[in-house]
């Protein structure tokens, strides 16, 4: 069964080490895939996400250690919003100000409490209390207890000039429905789907376009069951909006396509399958440096140049 939503966000960020210890130790984030930027495996690349590795909590980053900052602009992912239980705000609040990290007031945005701030390369993030959740799985290490844990992503704003090219795309091919305004957000849902569910577009018409930099978000990802529901996706693309997907790639723990969506955004359809436990048991995610079987034979040099972590 097909269930939508996001399948994961892909950031750029400057240094590994304190991406690392940003996602995993102050806002208590698994490791899941300790792996290399395939077409640049000089680099890290490094993903986040709950217990299970769920699509809809991947959170994903490319570090380069001197990478210079991005501006946020049209055509780009302006804020990524994770799920948190309703009472646990004032918690991350706190937690917000004991790590010294930027954040603004909590506001109410579609009745929901939302706390954003930014991590150390000025990306924009926010947690939303959702009533309900506290008995979701969570990742317990750390020093975060389980009922304030993050439970995977609330979804993402898009800064766009026009709302409806794109709400078009995220009805027709995404199963997502427009469920509410609020002043410059247009708010889609994509039923069935927990994490990962909301997409909100925000009008900037006359705003300047995004550079791509630290901070930045790359890309999103939407979820397709398999290869068939993937090609059914392309297929309505093609056929429903005149837009073609690049070839299929083989991210080894998902398949994927890419395009650009009206608004400038880069979307990708990701595959639910294979997993990230295809390659290394479930319960020691993320501990060991996972290459592809291209770059297998370069191992030892590519672990030279790669920083160290720990």
């Amino acid at each position: 069964m097909q269930i939508n939503g996001l399948h994961h966000v892909t950031a750029i960020a400057g240094p590994a080490r304190r991406n690392l210890d940003f996602y995993g130790r102050v806002l208590g984030l698994r490791l899941v895939k300790k792996t290399v930027n395939f077409d640049d495996p000089g680099t890290y690349h490094l993903y986040y996400g709950d217990a299970a590795a769920a699509p809809g909590s991947i959170l994903t980053f490319f570090p380069w250690e001197h990478a210079a900052p991005g501006r946020l602009g049209v055509g780009e992912t302006q804020e990524t919003v994770f799920r948190v239980p309703e009472g646990a705000i004032g918690y991350w609040a706190h937690r917000l100000v004991e790590h010294g990290v930027p954040h603004d007031v909590p506001v109410k945005r579609f009745g929901e409490t939302v706390l954003a701030f930014r991590d150390p390369d000025g990306m924009r993030l926010a947690v939303v209390g959702v009533p309900g959740i506290e008995a979701e799985p969570a990742w317990g290490a750390g020093d975060i207890p389980t009922e304030h844990a993050i439970r995977g992503f609330h979804g993402v704003s898009l800064l766009v000039a026009d709302a409806a090219p794109t709400g078009a795309i995220l009805g027709d091919v995404f199963g997502f429905r427009e469920i509410g305004r609020e002043e410059t957000l247009v708010r889609y849902r994509a039923e069935g789907a927990a994490q990962g569910a909301i997409v909100d577009l925000r009008v900037a018409g006359g705003f300047l376009p995004a550079r791509q930099g630290a901070g930045s978000v790359h890309h999103i990802a939407f979820r397709a069951a398999d290869d068939a529901a993937q090609e059914e996706m392309v297929r309505k693309l093609a056929q429903n909006h005149g837009i073609r997907t690049t070839e299929q790639r083989d991210r080894n723990y998902f398949r994927s396509v890419y395009f650009r969506e009206p608004g400038h955004v880069l979307f990708e359809i990701a595959t639910d399958v294979p997993g990230f436990a295809v390659d290394e048991p479930a319960d020691s995610l993320g501990q060991a440096l996972k290459l592809p079987p291209g770059l297998e034979p370069q191992r030892a040099r590519i672990e030279a140049v790669l920083p160290e972590l720990a």
